[in-house]
């Protein structure tokens, strides 16, 4: 049982993993309204590297963010905690391979290669974490935008990229849940080591003293 847990919890962790970089490659991580606007012939969507803009025709323009201090603070913080989410990610997958039982890597050293899980799954949940953090500030910003009446700029709705983010989050939460779970799971074939107790000098012990003791049947030239 806790094999299957661990092999879950890495299996959610990597997808998680995988999420991640798919929502920073996608493009809609918030578009446009058409609320309220009048101009409804174009489209405009962003996401943390780019600005794109695209017309009924189905022409579209893309351009990056030419300077990264004059961004708000929030995509800057955003940007940070989906790049430490990656690198999170990556370690929990590393530590979480070696220190599972089904794994050759650390030996039959069970002890440690449960600590090495737990490890794993500690970095999964700091990526789930970051990737939470970063998808609900960077929402949180697009909503107050959208329901300021005295905002005077684009107004924008969200974007399939951030419910990709928020999957992401959920996944690799779950699995780090699951793996700090599963160390924690003691099955009945695990040996416990027992401390050697020296006998004290001066016991005999009692199978010796029995041998001793114990009366013969046999005279002693049955011996020769």
């Amino acid at each position: 049982m806790k094999v299957i847990i661990e092999v879950i919890a890495l299996f959610l962790g990597f997808a998680g993993w995988i999420l991640i970089f798919i929502s920073l490659h996608d493009q809609y991580w918030k578009e446009s309204t058409t609320e309220g606007s009048v101009i409804t012939t174009s489209t405009i969507y962003e996401n943390l590297w780019m600005s794109c803009a695209s017309d009924s025709t189905g022409i579209y323009n893309c351009r990056d963010f030419p300077s990264l201090f004059a961004l708000p603070g929030y995509i800057q913080a955003s940007r940070a905690l989906m790049i430490a989410a990656i690198v999170f990610g990556t370690f929990g997958l590393v530590a979480t391979l070696a220190g599972m039982q089904c794994s050759k890597v650390g030996g039959e050293n069970y002890i440690l290669k449960g600590r090495i899980a737990a490890i794993g799954g500690v970095f999964f949940l700091l990526q789930g974490m970051s990737t939470m953090i970063a998808i609900s500030w960077y929402a949180a910003n697009i909503t107050q935008q959208f329901f300021d009446q005295l905002y005077p700029g684009t107004k924008y709705e969200i974007g399939e990229g951030l419910y990709i983010g928020w999957s992401a989050a959920t996944l690799s939460i779950c699995g780090g849940s699951c793996l700090l779970c599963a160390c924690k799971i003691v099955t009945p074939s695990e040996k416990i080591p027992y401390p050697y107790q020296q006998p004290s000098r001066g016991h005999v012990p009692p199978t010796v003293v029995t041998s001793q003791s114990a009366p013969s049947n046999y005279g002693r030239n049955a011996y020769v």
